[in-house]
Formats: C-alpha cells, sequence, structure tokens
C-alpha cells in the first residue's frame, strides 16, 4: 500500500521490445536477420583428409576398407615386367588360403593388362574349379604333363571370361603322380623342363606387346612331396600365404628349411620373395600379434596389404568363379586386387630370368 492507503499492483511488468522506427512518419525497421552458418557442398568435404576413428579393433577393421577402397582406382592397368615371373603358391599347412589365393591373385593381375598362366599340381583340382575350366577325367592336365611328358602348352586351356588369364588343370589322376615318378630319373626336374619347353614362358626383351606370359602362379598341395618339390624347381619365387593363427608360423618355420635344402641342391635361384597374410581379423589381438611377428622376421617379404576373413571369398568357388569376379566390391576382393597391385609394383623390372640364371 502507498501513503494514501491505495493498493499497489506488484506483478511484474513486462516489456515488450520495440522494433526500430525510421523517420518521424515512416513504417518501423524491419529487426536484423540472424546469419545462418554457411553450408558445404559434397565436392568441398570430398577435398578434406579422411580422419579415422582408431580407438576400437571394429573402427580399425572399418578404416583399413576404407584405404583400400579409396587407393584402388578400379581399371588402372599394373606394370609388365621385363621377364615371366615363376611363382610358386606353397605352405604345407592346410587350410591357409593357397589355392584361393593363387586364384585371386591371377583374376586380379589378368583384370588388369597382364597374362597369367596357372599351374594346378593340387589333385584335389580347387584352383581349377574356381577357374571354371574342364578337369575330369580324360581331360589333358599336368598329370600329363608330369607323367607322360606332354607337353604343357596341349594342356593349357584358356578362362571362359578372363581373356588374359589361362590354366593347367589338375585331374584326380595327379594323386597317384608320386608313385608312379619314383622310378623316373630326375623326377624332380619335370616340370621345369616342361616350363623351358614352353614358347610363351621365359620370355624377355624390350617388346611389351609380345604375347608372353608375365606370371605363371603354380599351385601346389598342402604338402611337401614330389609335386611341391617339381614346383620348388621350377620355380624362381615363392609366394606363402600364411594365416594370422600361431600354429601357421610353426609351419613357416618347416617350410623354410625345405626351401633352403632346395636352394642348395636343386635350384640355387629359388627365394621366398613374397608373403601374403591372410584370413586377417583386425578386432582380436592375436591377429595382430601373429602378424607383427612375421614382418618382424620378414619385413623385406611381407605385402602391406592384408587378406580379411570374407564370406564372398568362400562361396565364390562354389558358382565357378573368384571373388573378384563374383563380388568385385567385397572386402576380400577390393584387398586381393591392393596385394596384386603392390605385387606386380614389387616385381616390376626386378627380378631374375629363369632360363638365363641356369
Amino acid at each position: 500500500m502507498n501513503q494514501t492507503g491505495n493498493p499497489v499492483d506488484t506483478a511484474p511488468t513486462t516489456s515488450s521490445p520495440t522494433a526500430p522506427t525510421g523517420p518521424t512518419g515512416a513504417q518501423p525497421l524491419p529487426a536484423q536477420a540472424v546469419p545462418r552458418p554457411r553450408v558445404r557442398t559434397a565436392a568441398e568435404l570430398a577435398e578434406e583428409p579422411p580422419t579415422y576413428d582408431e580407438s576400437t579393433p571394429m573402427a580399425r577393421a572399418v578404416a583399413q576398407q576404407l584405404l583400400v577402397r579409396q587407393s584402388v582406382p578400379q581399371g588402372s592397368p599394373l606394370p609388365r615386367p621385363d621377364h615371366t615371373r615363376v611363382m610358386v603358391v606353397a605352405n604345407q599347412k592346410g587350410g591357409v588360403g593357397k589355392t584361393t589365393t593363387a586364384v585371386n591373385m591371377a583374376a586380379a593381375l589378368a583384370q588388369h593388362g597382364l597374362r597369367v598362366l596357372v599351374l594346378d599340381l593340387d589333385p584335389q583340382g580347387n584352383a581349377s574349379t574356381a577357374l571354371a575350366v574342364e578337369h575330369g577325367r580324360g581331360t589333358l592336365s599336368t598329370y600329363d604333363v608330369l607323367v607322360d611328358g606332354v607337353a604343357l602348352a596341349d594342356v593349357i586351356q584358356p578362362h571362359p571370361e578372363l581373356a588374359n588369364l589361362f590354366v593347367a588343370p589338375a585331374t584326380i589322376d595327379l594323386a597317384g603322380a608320386e608313385i608312379e615318378l619314383v622310378s623316373v630319373v630326375a623326377r624332380e626336374n619335370r616340370l621345369r623342363r616342361a616350363l623351358t619347353a614352353h614358347p610363351l614362358v621365359n620370355g624377355q626383351g624390350d617388346d611389351q606387346t609380345d604375347e608372353r606370359y608375365d606370371y605363371v602362379l603354380i599351385d601346389c598341395p598342402p604338402s611337401l612331396g614330389l609335386l611341391t618339390l617339381n614346383a620348388l624347381v621350377a620355380g624362381a619365387e615363392m609366394l606363402i600365404p600364411i594365416q594370422a593363427e600361431y600354429y601357421a608360423l610353426e609351419g613357416l618355420g618347416q617350410l623354410l628349411e625345405t626351401v633352403e635344402m632346395v636352394r642348395t641342391h636343386l635350384n640355387q635361384d629359388l627365394e621366398v620373395s613374397t608373403i601374403l597374410i591372410t584370413m586377417y581379423d583386425s578386432r582380436t589381438n592375436l591377429a595382430a600379434g601373429v602378424a607383427a611377428e612375421v614382418r618382424g622376421h620378414f619385413s623385406g617379404q611381407v605385402l602391406k596389404t592384408t587378406i580379411p576373413r570374407s564370406v564372398r571369398v568362400s562361396e565364390a568357388p562354389s558358382y565357378g568363379q573368384s571373388v573378384m569376379t563374383y563380388d568385385p566390391g567385397s572386402p576380400g576382393a577390393l584387398s586381393y586386387l591392393e596385394a596384386a597391385r603392390e605385387l606386380a609394383r614389387r616385381g616390376a623390372g626386378a627380378g631374375t630370368h629363369q632360363e638365363g640364371s641356369r
């Protein structure tokens, strides 16, 4: 109440904002607009370097796949070696991805303009199945080359889809080849002589448009018997797939002992040029530990690319395909493609000419 006794209204008063006014008699000026942040375009975002969260195993796995996808421009040609590189894909431990590696590396190289020959020395014939070539009983195969001395050129079949890919298939008859070759003189040199006699192998020169094979990949059985020995004598390089598990390390040591014996007594040019880590799961510490140990002992030979576990890679052979044609955008296909690029770049203009060095 005030001094006169009248009640005073104590309710709070609110002042309404008044729009700024112009000169006398003019309309009120509009309120000043709040500036909005500029929206960047997709092109501007694409130019920025990508950032990855590597704080969790799954984030590291996703980051690895993104890096693979970004570093592989589809359709880019691969450098051609100055001679035919004869590579033995071998590991006496089963289930490490020998055939899968041979098939998909060959397909990746062929897709990018290189001429590739796959020799299937495994009696199971899985490489022949994956590359969709005939390998039933009665088909001329690597068995006929090793046992009967048939010319390698008469055995080779072209791949039905990839123009630069060729296959010397294996049949079940190859399972008895080791017994049949026991009494043959110089039985460990049978494949070597067949390769040397082929007109498209061991080509060398400045002419990069010739028809010679750029790569010969020999898929070996999971053993160190006479078939694998023939491959080791015939080849100049070894590509060893190794599974990212502990037992694979023990098998690698045994294989290297055999390689050293072959180098000492039968093929002094043989060298372990490439090791590829397969079935890699970046979410586990075990895989990372095995990979680190392999890289620590063979830093110069281990490819930077690792092949992840992939359902698509396992599904592809059931359709008579490699994963490169079955699902080219899958993580397994992209990883094999990147591994093939790395292999081709390492071998461009390097290596030992097989025939000339002997």
